[in-house]
């Protein structure tokens, strides 16, 4: 991430659900599913959420490993985010990074411990303010 104010613009009409999300020139669709009334036409927030982890996660350990050389071909990263009725005292989010590569033991390690060094993990592990007006 840069150091500059990361900002999004979000709109919803009275299209049911499908939410239009803006940010530095880049626009995608959030949706719900059919099911519950969306129309499915775009990810939930909480996979954007995810979304938002897993692709951080990814680039973080990437940048480190082309700095240092690392022959790391690819990078899969799966997450889950635990049921809403789960999130009382605590919201789980499991995190399962594959590294695919000509990897030694010790780089791995390292990209492990560089994989918590992402922006995005750092915002998800401390408390969170969000001021509405």
């Amino acid at each position: 991430m840069s150091g500059s104010q990361i900002t999004a613009i979000t709109e919803l009409d009275r299209s049911h659900y499908k939410t239009k999300v803006y940010s530095g020139g880049h626009f995608i669709y959030a949706d719900e599913p059919e099911d519950i009334g969306g129309t499915d036409e775009g990810m939930p927030p909480g996979a954007l959420l995810l979304a938002s982890l897993g692709s951080c996660t990814a680039i973080t350990i990437r940048m480190y490993a082309d700095r240092k050389n690392f022959n790391l071909d690819a990078i899969k990263i799966d997450l889950a985010i635990c049921k809403e009725e789960e999130m009382n005292m605590e919201t789980r989010i499991t995190r399962k990074i594959d590294l695919v590569g000509d990897l030694t033991d010790d780089q791995r390690q390292r990209l492990m411990v560089i994989a918590d060094k992402c922006p995005i993990h750092k915002i998800l592990s401390n408390p969170i303010k969000i001021e509405t007006s």
